[in-house]
């Protein structure tokens, strides 16, 4: 039952969390934005609706006076919708709306992976090797401690989303350059990261599992599979994003092992994106955010499922029955753009082709000729080129088409500087 009768509140409603808005308000459901900074992260300016949220709520600094502004408006929820968010939606729904919160001592699991991987290791779950650290010679100790002196690392922040800072470090070699390079370093948030997680590098298939819970009750919303290829230097950049059928072979222990992470790190309701690496031994938790799937994936995720984070949001809050799991409708993967290299690019007029494969659903590329293109070095440097969605009851058919996205790339022309 949600806490009161006034609006949902979206704490940061920008990239996903951006659809909450006409989501709620056409089921007659209010919606209120608190933002967690006057001005949103550079990552998320360009998705913030600001027409949608006129009286929108900013945190100054003072704690005390936002839960005192915000539980004037009765909220029925708090929720966090990008990952900007997490942490003052932690913060606030306990004390404004207890009863659909997450547990509150577990806070910090839920955005730190350092506590996070804690919090699941002390469930009894497994984990991948890991030290978070602000000294360079406590990670050298800890690598000799656990014989992974020579082997594959990777060095990243404890907070940030979408592979920011994130660096393999192959065999080990150079780590401590890197670490040195990282520490202290402005994130994509405008944090400084201060510590930094150096982890043991694990192969398998990656999945993300999206899910959505209420009254400490988890159900599945979707599960995807992650393609990724090493670009030049730069680790596992985004290939692709395949959504999985229920019945997929993996699901089962998916969801076993996910339902366990949320309860291990406190989740009891709203939306959580979870990043699980499928190892020949079994899944292991790559990160958990509190919050829906990034990107505007829940759009897409509707026309794989008929479902979506958002949607089962508006459902739990308008009262209607919600589902143990999901359905695939048709086959979907995303695809998403590489640049070998950085440059000024030339002939971007051949990607005008990819509308019309016969799989196209949604597809947007954000370079012009004469434009500098970076390097794809992570999920922001991808988001930033562009994505195609390909979508078609022919899984043969999608393959084909995401092989005429990488030729037509392959055309395009990159001058080095």
């Amino acid at each position: 039952m949600a806490g009161g009768e006034g609006p949902c509140v979206v704490v940061d409603p920008y990239s996903s969390g951006a659809l909450f808005a006409e989501a709620l308000r056409d089921q007659g459901v209010p919606v209120a934005a608190v933002l967690s900074s006057p001005r949103p992260p550079d990552a998320y300016a360009s998705s913030y609706r600001p027409g949608d949220f006129p009286d929108a709520l900013v945190h100054e600094g003072d704690l005390e006076e936002l839960v005192r502004r915000v539980r004037a408006l009765d909220p029925r929820c708090v929720i966090a919708g990008c990952e900007s968010g997490v942490e003052l939606a932690e913060r606030l729904a306990p004390r404004v709306v207890p009863a659909v919160s997450n547990v509150p001592e577990l806070a910090e699991a839920r955005r730190d992976k350092s506590r996070m991987a804690d919090a699941v290791r002390a469930a009894g779950l497994p984990v991948i090797p890991q030290l978070c650290t602000s000294d360079a010679d406590e990670a050298a100790d800890w690598l000799e401690r656990e014989g992974l002196a020579g082997a594959d690392l990777v060095i990243k922040p404890p907070k940030s989303a979408s592979t920011d800072g994130v660096i393999k470090v192959p065999g080990g070699t150079g780590w401590r350059a890197v670490f040195e390079r990282q520490i202290g370093r402005v994130n994509q948030f405008g944090e400084v990261d201060d510590r930094l997680v150096v982890q043991k590098f694990v192969t398998g298939t990656e999945y993300v599992v999206d899910t959505f819970s209420h009254d400490g009750k988890h159900s599945l919303v979707d599960v995807c599979a992650y393609g990724k290829v090493d670009n030049g230097p730069h680790m596992a950049v985004y290939d692709t994003m395949r959504w999985l059928p229920p019945d997929d072979p993996a699901v089962p222990e998916l969801a076993e092992y996910v339902f366990g992470v949320l309860d291990a790190v406190g989740v009891r309701f709203g939306s959580a994106h979870v990043e699980v690496m499928g190892t020949a031994r079994g899944p292991v938790l790559i990160e958990l955010g509190a919050r829906p799937h990034g990107g505007g994936q829940p759009r897409f995720n509707r026309n794989a499922t008929g479902d979506s984070q958002i949607d089962r949001t508006v459902r739990w809050l308008t009262g209607a029955e919600l589902p143990y799991s999901y359905d695939l409708l048709t086959h979907q993967m995303c695809v998403f753009h590489i640049a070998p290299r950085s440059g000024t690019v030339r002939g971007t007029a051949v990607l005008d082709e990819i509308r019309a494969l016969p799989s196209h659903h949604f597809s947007v590329q954000n370079l012009s000729d004469g434009d500098h293109v970076p390097v794809t070095r992570d999920l922001v440097d991808s988001l930033n080129f562009g994505f195609v969605i390909l979508a078609h009851p022919d899984e043969e058919q999608i393959r084909s088409d995401y092989r005429t996205v990488r030729a037509l790339e392959q055309r395009l022309v990159i001058d080095e500087p």
